[in-house]
Formats: structure tokens, sequence, C-alpha cells
């Protein structure tokens, strides 16, 4: 599957027209993917911001093929930032997953996949993916895709090799 996909089906869903007919100002923001390789906690949410309100919302898209509109707390009242719409940003969940996998056999890392866990996000006018990345033998990755790279396809920016237990605190 891919981006684009969701963005026709939610675009199509009466949850989703409803909402931008009562909010036309509000924009994409974020989109929060889990890939689960081992279970079935797969995850799609493309989450929008309405700047008249101050309020956020997450549409996220059910295995039934319904789209549920979830309001989303706001801990701190920074304004996200706008997805670039002018960037085609349709990626397939498949490539990023083998953009990974390639960046761990460079780094000769021989870990299975768990669950991907991706955050869409626009940094300083570029558009990224923010993903950790659960591997066998409780280790993790944090890898951040520019999607535009330099050739204008998607880049690792960052990938970095974590235990569970860096994340641990040793108590006395």
């Amino acid at each position: 599957m891919n981006l684009q996909f969701y963005l026709e089906k939610l675009q199509s869903s009466d949850v989703f027209k409803d909402f931008m007919k009562k909010n036309p100002k509000a924009y994409l923001c974020s989109g929060f993917f889990t890939i689960d390789k081992e279970g079935q906690d797969n995850q799609r949410h493309l989450d929008f911001y309405v700047p008249e309100k101050g309020e956020m919302f997450s549409f996220k898209f059910e295995e039934a093929g319904k789209v549920e509109k979830i309001p989303v707390e706001m801990i701190n009242k920074k304004i996200p930032e706008k997805i670039k719409p002018d960037l085609d940003i349709n990626f397939d969940f498949g490539d990023i997953e083998k953009i990974i996998l390639n960046e761990m056999e460079l780094q000769n890392l021989k870990n299975k996949l768990q669950k991907i866990i991706i955050s869409l996000q626009n940094y300083e006018e570029k558009n990224f993916l923010v993903c950790t990345v659960f591997v066998s033998m409780l280790g993790l990755l944090k890898v951040n895709i520019d999607l535009e790279g330099k050739d204008g396809k998607p880049e690792i920016t960052l990938f970095e090799k974590k235990s569970f237990f860096d994340f641990l605190k040793k108590v006395k």
C-alpha cells in the first residue's frame, strides 16, 4: 500500500467530507503508520490541524474499510507544520521497509524486523519519515528518511542502532 491510497480513501469518506466542509482551512500536518511484521497491529492515521480552532484530529483507517475521526489532545500549543502539498509525497510502505532493510545490510545488522513505527512530519520545510524500528534481540533502530532526498528519492538521513536496555535506567 502507499500513502496516495490512504489519501484517496480519506478524501472519499463521508466523515472527512463533513469535516472539511466544517473546517475548510484544515491541513494535513502528520501521519502515523505501523507495519507489524509479527502480529496484527497495523495502523494508519492521517492528522489534520484546524488553525481557526487550534485543534487537531486524527483520521484512523479501520480494517473494515471505515474511517474514524478522533480528536487529538495537543500537549503543547505549538502549531504543527503543514505537510508540503506541492511535493508528491506518495511513498510505498513496502519501499520504506526495503530502504531500511538495505541500510541494515550495509551496516551489517543481521536482526530480524519485527515492527516499524512511521511518523510523517514536516521539519524545516521538508517532509520526513521518522521511524522507530523494533528488531530481534531487543534492538531498536532510529531511522529518519528525507522524502525529497538528493535525487528527489527517499534518502536516509539518520540511522542509529540502540538496545532496549539503553532506555532502562539503573536504580540503586
